[in-house]
């Protein structure tokens, strides 16, 4: 178990508690301490004394894609499971995930995650139950494959996964995107399959100063620079879906510019698509690719379409507009937000 921690000595000892009471009891927890000033290598200390599976890798403030390189290199063992400080594990995670993998139905895959608890306001942090609950509905590798550029399928903290994945495909990478959906995309990109555990094996604590609502690496317009990359390589990689003429559904100047990333992977957009009839249009601004209704939409298998619409109402809209019309996701079309 790989875990990194910085200034998390209010939570680690429930963090370090679900490891120790896994059924499983052949594992090692790394803790990686990175540069903490509030008490957390002392607390580790004190926990490494009392439980001698829990090994502490104590390093410089270099943050987090350090840290969990660090704690990849130090790692033992042929499986590294994931999970942040604050996070709790279920008893049975770690028997349950490696059993998965051990079966037929995860031989073939490299990674394995898991159904989540969303533990926090659900309310007030509805973006994120939100996300949880999506995920959650992703259980086989060939859902979460085609649906990865949407959003990260698997919670980071929920996974267990091959070393021979890493020694192939690489570990993570510092950049101005989220350090774990770059890692998914480009595993993924490379024929990595992803499983998932259809139970809930992780209590994943939603607090409201998380990285991920401060850090600038985690803002949306950083998950569609990083997913416009995937999705040109993921086209180039079937040269008759390239071939095709590319739609992009969504008009709206959000989407436009965010669409536009995709340009600067050599990728061309033919028209976009919109259901409203005032953006309908020739061309916008009398220059540039049309605006379509989704009436005059081609027959399947003469046009690829992207689906840029953040709603997820509107994305299952557009996704079941499209399937009536006999398109096939991922051979016709992807949702990408």
């Amino acid at each position: 178990m790989l875990l990194p921690a910085r200034d998390a000595a209010a939570t680690l000892p429930r963090a370090v508690a679900s490891i120790r009471a896994q059924t499983f009891s052949d594992w090692e927890l790394l803790v990686v301490d990175d540069g903490s000033a509030d008490g957390t290598a002392e607390l580790l200390k004190g926990l490494a004394r009392a439980e001698p599976r829990l090994r502490v890798l104590r390093r410089p403030r270099e943050g987090l894609v350090a840290a969990l390189n660090a704690g990849l290199s130090a790692a033992r063992g042929d499986l590294i499971a994931r999970m942040d400080a604050d996070d709790e594990a279920l008893p049975e995670r770690f028997a349950a995930q490696v059993a998965w993998l051990d079966g037929p139905a995860g031989r073939e895959c490299g990674l394995v995650s898991c159904l989540v608890e969303h533990v926090g306001d659900a309310a007030a942090q509805a973006g994120y139950a939100r996300h949880v609950s999506w995920l959650n509905g992703l259980l086989t590798p060939e859902a979460m494959a085609v649906r990865r550029f949407i959003d990260a399928p698997v919670a980071h903290p929920s996974v267990l996964f091959r070393r021979e994945v890493v020694a192939r495909h690489g570990g993570y990478r510092a950049g101005d995107f989220p350090e774990d959906h770059e890692l998914w995309l480009r595993w993924m990109d490379a024929g990595v399959a992803f499983g998932k555990v259809p139970g809930v094996l992780l209590r994943w604590h939603d607090p409201p100063d998380r990285l991920s609502r401060s850090d600038p690496r985690y803002a949306s317009e950083a998950f569609f620079r990083l997913k416009a990359e995937w999705i040109a390589r993921w086209l180039r990689a079937r040269p008759a879906l390239a071939a095709r003429p590319l739609l992009v559904w969504g008009a709206g100047r959000p989407t436009r510019l965010r669409a536009a990333a995709l340009t600067a992977h050599g990728l061309r957009i033919a028209a976009y698509v919109d259901v409203d009839p005032a953006k309908v249009t020739p061309a916008l601004g009398g220059s540039g690719p049309a605006v379509l209704a989704p009436a005059a939409l081609p027959p399947a298998g003469e046009a690829f379409v992207l689906a840029y619409v953040s709603s997820p109402g509107a994305r299952d809209l557009i996704a079941a507009d499209l399937m009536a019309r006999g398109w096939v996701e991922g051979r016709d079309f992807l949702l990408c937000a």
